[in-house]
């Protein structure tokens, strides 16, 4: 049997699940003895104690029976009455109420009236105002009987307090519960917390608590933790060195080339600033995001300030001011170079790009546009490889690149927590690449 079709209805947070795993039991179990103990055993009382005060008003109206009047008849069943703890009178048709009373919550009075109906079939209305006093009316030859007497000689004492003291009992347990399975979940929460922060770039203090099982989960996440820094920050290191090796090779070659005849040395040149930026890019995307921390930052300020630097070099490079928020935790450096980067394939390719920021309440976007070739919706996920050169959907005549600058962007973005988007910019005609961070 599939139960596919009950996860839509379930809660989908931890604590909704566990308040779903401590409340459906305590109900399902109250439903339960409210329906066997409450409807069979008070039910069968009540009935049995109606049936019995029955008998003693079917006895008392049999007395006075062939009586000539209304006090002669009160006047031979007095003593019997009186032991019997029953005050009888004689009244009106107009006295009479119109129809039974009863409290809506009284389930027992329902079970009084049948009882009282069935077995006398002069009886005419039933009153119970109260948990007190019960007031029956009764015809006889004589006229309309009242019959007042106690409401505990039909019912038992105070049903409701069954109920009562169940729900509140169930209540109080259910909380006390679910305040220790909140403590129980807390370490879990905080080590999600904790593991969404770090994905996004951000080193938050954690110390493993809780369940045996909870804290090894954080055990393991901190020793997890400690090996991507030590990998990152190793990763780091040695790219310095292969930077500082490789540079100065690369120098006493251009030195070298310097002496050389200008027909002989020009080509050579290019080729050894071709070897320079290939090196210069390959270490920026090996590098990631491991430059500066992340802080709080103005997306709106930064892209603006993308923008500016952008017309600076003579392209042109608009920026749309399409919504503005609250300042985000960003790393200011790898962000800018991912805006960059974006801004210099826009500009590269096409004739004019636009700069914009768009906020939701769990998102920030930074999207740029141009008018250029764009990509075909295929070539999106190849656009982000390391080393891919699109030649099909980009001129390379225009530009230099290695196609490394999608993928380091990619990589930023991922650092973030957040995803490089593409799409065909429906305003320009060229391709939109979005940066979307969760804020």
């Amino acid at each position: 049997m599939s139960f596919a079709w009950l996860k839509r209805y379930m809660p989908r947070s931890l604590y909704g699940r566990a308040a779903l795993i401590l409340v459906l039991p305590v109900v399902t179990l109250q439903l339960v003895v409210s329906v066997v103990f409450i409807q069979r055993h008070f039910e069968g009382v009540t009935e049995q104690m109606s049936r019995s005060v029955a008998l003693e008003l079917r006895y008392l109206l049999n007395e006075m029976q062939g009586l000539p009047t209304q006090a002669s008849a009160l006047d031979d069943v007095r003593n019997v009455s009186r032991s019997l703890r029953y005050d009888l009178a004689f009244v009106g048709e107009d006295q009479v109420p119109t129809q039974n009373l009863r409290r809506w919550y009284d389930f027992s009075g329902i079970v009084v009236v049948r009882t009282l109906n069935e077995n006398l079939r002069e009886m005419r209305r039933v009153e119970m105002p109260d948990d007190h006093r019960i007031t029956a009316y009764a015809d006889t030859q004589l006229g309309i009987l009242r019959i007042g007497f106690d409401r505990p000689r039909v019912s038992a004492t105070n049903p409701h307090q069954l109920l009562v003291n169940m729900v509140f009992f169930g209540v109080l347990m259910t909380v006390i519960a679910y305040l220790y399975l909140r403590n129980q979940l807390r370490p879990i929460t905080r080590l999600g917390r904790v593991a969404e922060a770090f994905g996004r770039g951000q080193t938050l203090p954690y110390s493993a608590s809780g369940a045996v099982e909870v804290r090894a989960a954080g055990n393991a996440f901190l020793s997890m933790r400690a090996r991507i820094e030590r990998q990152i920050e190793q990763r780091t290191m040695m790219l310095s060195g292969v930077s500082h090796d490789l540079r100065t090779p690369l120098t006493r070659l251009k030195l070298g080339l310097s002496m050389l005849d200008d027909a002989d040395r020009e080509p050579l040149e290019r080729d050894v600033e071709d070897m320079r930026r290939l090196l210069d890019e390959f270490l920026s995307f090996a590098s990631g995001n491991a430059e500066g921390e992340q802080e709080l930052c103005d997306p709106l300020a930064m892209m603006q300030s993308v923008a500016e630097d952008a017309v600076r070099m003579g392209t042109d490079a608009r920026m749309l001011i399409e919504d503005d928020g609250a300042p985000v935790m960003l790393n200011p450096i790898s962000i800018r170079r991912a805006l960059d980067n974006l801004v210099g394939n826009a500009v590269r390719y096409g004739n004019r790009a636009e700069l914009s920021v768009l906020r939701t309440e769990k998102t920030v976007v930074f999207r740029v546009e141009d008018d250029g070739p764009g990509l075909e919706e295929s070539q999106y996920g190849s656009a982000v490889k390391p080393f891919v050169r699109l030649d099909p959907a980009r001129n390379q005549d225009k530009g230099t690149g290695v196609g490394l600058g999608l993928a380091i962007t990619n990589d930023i973005a991922r650092a973030h927590g957040g995803s490089l988007r593409f799409s065909k910019s429906e305003k320009l005609g060229g391709l939109r690449a979005e940066i979307v961070i969760g804020a």
